[in-house]
């Protein structure tokens, strides 16, 4: 499995008791689609090679798992997980609702202002917090928008635009 056919689920972060399970923490929004897994892909600290793993049991705690892997039986072996990344497939990523996005979705989208016109294509989004923002490049300077209901109106799949109402004067910050 190729990491660009995947998507980051959430990384370990700590070893949990004796018997080889581990603490993950889930980057996503609903961490309850994720309690019926049987494996995963893990990239180990250093390693740029996903590895499947198969899930011999695990428990929701808030946003994040309590993992016991198959044939990881102690605490040294659950050590040598942590910091790993998680991954699974593109194709298993839940449904979203009607007009909702999944970010990788839109790089390469087209940035249509309503006052500005087009603008220029999505070259990434940033979690920056709780402010996820837009990149993209604009007149040779990268410009960053934040993703929110009140600038992004619409996300168009099918066309590949993302339609904005920047705020006035965003442009020229960076322009300057």
């Amino acid at each position: 499995m190729r990491i660009d056919d995947c998507y980051q689920l959430g990384y370990v972060t700590k070893t949990h008791g004796l018997q080889g399970e581990v603490n993950v923490f889930l980057d996503v929004d609903f961490p309850e689609a994720y309690e019926e897994m049987e494996s995963v892909f893990l990239q180990l600290s250093g390693s740029g090679t996903l590895i499947p793993f198969f899930i011999e049991s695990l428990r929701l705690q808030k946003d994040s798992l309590i993992v016991k892997f198959e044939d990881i039986d102690n605490i040294e072996q659950a050590e040598s997980l942590l910091k790993a990344s998680l991954f699974l497939p593109l194709d298993q990523l839940p449904p979203l609702e009607e007009g909702q996005f999944y970010f990788h979705e839109i790089i390469g989208f087209l940035v249509e202002d309503e006052n500005e016109g087009q603008l220029g294509m999505v070259k990434d989004v940033y979690e920056a917090g709780e402010q996820h923002l837009i990149a993209m490049d604009y007149q040779s300077q990268e410009v960053l928008i934040p993703l929110n209901d009140d600038i992004i109106l619409e996300v168009n799949k099918e066309k590949k635009i993302v339609f904005t109402r920047l705020p006035e004067g965003l442009l020229d910050v960076y322009l300057e």
